[in-house]
């Protein structure tokens, strides 16, 4: 059994594997001498055999009221009243960023951290930093995901698809150099890298430095014999690295460059391509055109074609997914792609964990372990976890650390709802709030449960559509779902938890600097389809709930994995000491 050994900095916890010696230090130092247990010690203060319902809106986050949020604009009197009840149970908490593993601040939530959080009760590197543990460990190798590209080492071309900088935001120049030592050690006889210059994360001009730098491991290689080279490059805002469907012209310039071997400008080598680009005086790393490289026949040196490997390097997802689409789809129609070939493609990471794309990845999810949900099945705690399909692994999967199944099936029960198949969800946006809502309301109803936990995932899957109006009768069907689901608290003297697992609904349009709306050339409002930075609220409440339970003032900075101490303790247990710590306090009245 692998444990994550605590820290205690003030706001901020990343776990990480560590030896077995490690490991018996900290069962020694946290458990006693006698082992690990499950056991929890009781709250001094709060009961057990409460009902709980724990609520998540998912993509439900706070921002200022204006036409384009349409949580505001929609009729939600239940969120209303919460957020406008007692000031002591409704809160702000984060569920972005570093607040749930993510590298940096720029980094939006999503789903699937977003529910790790939820259920895991601490902070796990996702993104870069899980890149970097699977990479130093080399666990990167022993993947499903990267076996499946070995496959075609023997006869074909392993491509390298991505952003070339050390910035840190969707990429790092170390993580494809390992990368490319890793691969050749493991049976790689020829190499294709297609470059994205940057200028955005890091400095403009940079990209001949980093061009320079690959170009010499590159010649390393090709030195122990491997066919090592740069094919193709651009740069990012002009060739591949559009995202949320604004400009698929930018996908498909990429498109053409590394799979077709076609650009308009042709190059003998890559440091020769961005000089001479630069020379324009309107150059800009951002904004190179697409180049290919040339042999002496004036062929280009590495087209995708069948039997190839192609992986997409880049970490961060968003930049990343409309070339998977195209990469992976068979029925992908947004442009013409001219031809198809049939490869091995994986992403660095699984991009967009709804769609399951890319559907193979070389580094898996994080290995979560002593979730809340396992901790509270061995305490006794009865559960049921509810959704439609689209995020009904996120309330159960996710939740319960990228882990299938159940606990132990005499303790809980999953129910999935088979989400609209065939349609758009802004086609029918109440989705199956309702349905979901029922099944709630049973089960707590029926008293078999400790905990009733639904995902609603109005806000999210509609919000993605970019329909404003279909995305207002979403919210308000999400909000009837929750005074359903809090009628029934009400009837048992139960106890409700509602929550979010990242922004989305609350913004629906692109914004500048300032805050205000973009507009594109025909003078319309841009529309965002993606998460936002924005925090979600949470609330607490309920006849159940002990007097004298109040958020606390001094977890400012909380986010999504304060929340399982939380429901630990309104269960009547006091959650283990390397959790993030409860966002509740209990004061005498």
């Amino acid at each position: 059994m692998k444990f994550k050994v605590p820290h205690q900095p003030p706001h901020f916890r990343i776990h990480l594997h560590f030896t077995l010696s490690v490991v018996c230090s900290k069962i020694t130092r946290e458990m006693g001498s006698s082992g690990f247990s499950w056991k929890l010690n009781d709250h001094p203060k709060l009961p057990k055999e409460k009902i709980i319902s724990v609520v998540v809106l998912d993509g439900w986050g706070e921002a200022k009221p204006d036409q384009y949020n349409c949580i505001h604009v929609a009729k939600t009197p239940t969120m209303d009243s919460l957020k406008n009840g007692a000031p002591e149970k409704w809160r702000l908490v984060k569920a972005h960023g570093k607040a749930v593993g993510l590298p940096t601040e720029d980094d939006m939530g999503n789903s699937e951290v977003g529910h790790n959080a939820l259920g895991a009760g601490r902070i796990y590197a996702q993104g870069a930093k899980l890149v970097d543990l699977a990479l130093a460990s080399g666990k990167i190798y022993e993947g499903d995901g990267f076996t499946y590209i070995k496959d075609s080492f023997a006869t074909g071309t392993l491509h390298l698809i991505g952003l070339l900088s050390d910035g840190g935001v969707h990429s790092r120049l170390d993580q494809l150099q390992l990368l490319l030592k890793g691969a050749s050690d493991r049976g790689a006889k020829r190499i294709r890298v297609h470059i994205l210059t940057d200028g955005r994360d890091v400095l403009d001009g940079s990209s001949v430095g980093f061009v320079e730098s690959l170009e010499n491991d590159l010649t390393k290689l090709r030195e122990k014999g491997i066919d090592a080279q740069i094919a193709s490059g651009g740069g990012r805002m002009h060739v591949t690295m559009d995202r949320y469907e604004n400009d698929w012209d930018v996908v498909k310039r990429g498109w053409d460059a590394q799979v077709l071997g076609e650009a308009p400008h042709k190059f003998k080598s890559a440091v020769e391509a961005v000089k001479k680009l630069r020379e324009d005086p309107k150059a800009n790393d951002q904004y190179l055109p697409a180049f290919v490289i040339i042999d002496d026949s004036g062929k280009a040196v590495g087209p995708i074609i069948d039997g190839d490997a192609v992986v997409t390097f880049n970490f961060r997802a968003d930049r990343m997914t409309m070339l998977a689409k195209a990469l992976e789809y068979e029925d992908f129609d947004i442009f013409d792609r001219v031809r198809f070939p049939k490869i091995r493609y994986a992403g660095m990471l699984q991009y967009d964990g709804e769609l399951k794309l890319p559907s193979h990845y070389l580094v898996s999810p994080p290995e979560i372990e002593r979730t809340s949900g396992e901790y509270l099945v061995h305490n006794g705690v009865r559960t049921f976890a509810c959704s439609e399909t689209v995020k009904f692994g996120h309330v159960t999967f996710f939740w319960n650390g990228n882990r299938s199944g159940y606990f132990n099936p005499k303790m809980e029960e999953y129910v999935e709802i088979p989400s609209d198949s065939g349609i758009t969800f802004n086609v029918q946006p109440k989705m199956k709030a309702l349905e979901i809502a029922e099944k709630a309301r049973d089960a707590i109803l029926s008293r078999k449960f400790h905990q009733v936990r639904v995902n609603l995932p109005n806000g999210d899957m509609v919000g993605h559509t970019g329909d404003i109006e279909a995305t207002i009768v979403a919210c308000k069907a999400a909000d009837e779902a929750v005074k359903m689901i809090l009628d029934a608290i009400e009837q048992v003297g139960g106890i409700y938890v509602v929550t979010a697992d990242h922004g989305n609904a609350e913004d629906m349009v692109k914004r500048n600097k300032k805050g205000e709306p973009l507009l594109d050339k025909s003078g319309k409002i841009q529309i965002l389809t993606s998460h936002t930075l924005q925090p979600v609220p949470i609330a607490i409440g309920g006849p159940g709930l002990a007097p004298g339970v109040r958020f606390r003032e001094d977890v400012p900075g909380g986010g999504l994995a304060n929340v399982a101490a939380t429901v630990m303790n309104l269960h009547g247990f006091e959650a283990p000491s390397d959790y993030e710590p409860t966002l509740i306090e209990v004061v005498d009245n």
